[in-house]
């Protein structure tokens, strides 16, 4: 009974700020202006189906750059000592304690036209523009969301025990079949949390590509601006937004399941 009790604030927290929000976008996303039951919010919703697959693009593109760059890292951190780990992983963490838009600003200063990095490519004879366009966008979505992956896998890298490894080695295995045979299957979980941990927030964030993008915007900048004048079409693109990305938290479990089996 006392469990039930303390458990009473959360399910309020729950109540106010996630039930209650959630409801009042189902509500207006199969509503008109006045009240009635419409699909039309969703219609006017398909006009933003090509920024809605480009975002999805970018979150995947930007995702398998996040991982290839954190899964090598997370485990030569992982076989450092526990002192190394907690100091390379504070190093991690710092930026992440600056503002999210004080961190985008800086990725503009030094992409922008004339700033550093254009300038030592200038010398170097390379004329490039490296703002204003996809790659630009993701090179902000990686910045800012590859702790997000590390740290899962870091995680989980870390619990894998040492004799593991060497009794592959002492077995004849090379490194390639202890990476197949024994820390990739062992480093499964990591791997699908860091995913999710990262795919959810850049299918859904703003702001990034507004700054770094120039004329491209991601979805979650067209519901913030959609919404402001039209909540019923910006409930219904976010309604579908949540519906797919429920999905792909679906699929991520259910293969998170098959492969535990399977291992």
């Amino acid at each position: 009974m006392k469990n039930k009790r303390t458990s009473y604030p959360y399910l309020l927290w729950m109540l106010i700020f996630t039930i209650v929000p959630i409801a009042m976008v189902i509500y207006y996303a199969f509503t008109d202006e006045s009240g009635k039951f419409s699909l039309s919010s969703f219609v006017n919703a398909s006009d933003y189906s090509e920024i809605f697959l480009y975002s999805l693009l970018v979150a995947l593109i930007s995702t398998a750059i996040c991982l290839v760059l954190a899964y090598p890292l997370s485990f030569r951190i992982s076989r450092c000592s526990k002192s190394k780990q907690r100091m390379i992983i504070m190093f991690l963490m710092v930026p992440m304690w600056m503002n999210f838009l004080l961190r985008i600003y800086a990725w503009v200063l030094i992409l922008q036209n004339y700033g550093p990095l254009d300038m030592i490519l200038s010398f170097f004879g390379i004329d490039i523009t490296l703002i204003g366009n996809t790659s630009a966008v993701v090179v902000g979505m990686v910045y800012e969301f590859l702790p997000f992956m590390i740290l899962p896998l870091h995680t989980v890298m870390s619990k894998i025990d040492n004799s593991l490894i060497e009794a592959a080695q002492d077995l004849g295995s090379n490194s390639f079949y202890v990476f197949k045979k024994v820390i990739f299957p062992l480093s499964i979980p990591g791997i699908i949390s860091g995913i999710t941990m990262v795919f959810v927030p850049t299918a859904s964030t703003f702001l990034v590509a507004q700054y770094l993008g120039g004329t491209q915007f991601m979805i979650g900048d067209v519901i913030e601006r959609v919404f402001q004048s039209d909540h019923h079409t910006g409930s219904a693109i976010a309604l579908v937004l949540m519906v797919v990305i429920l999905g792909f938290l679906v699929f991520m479990n259910r293969f998170g399941d098959e492969e535990a089996v399977g291992v």
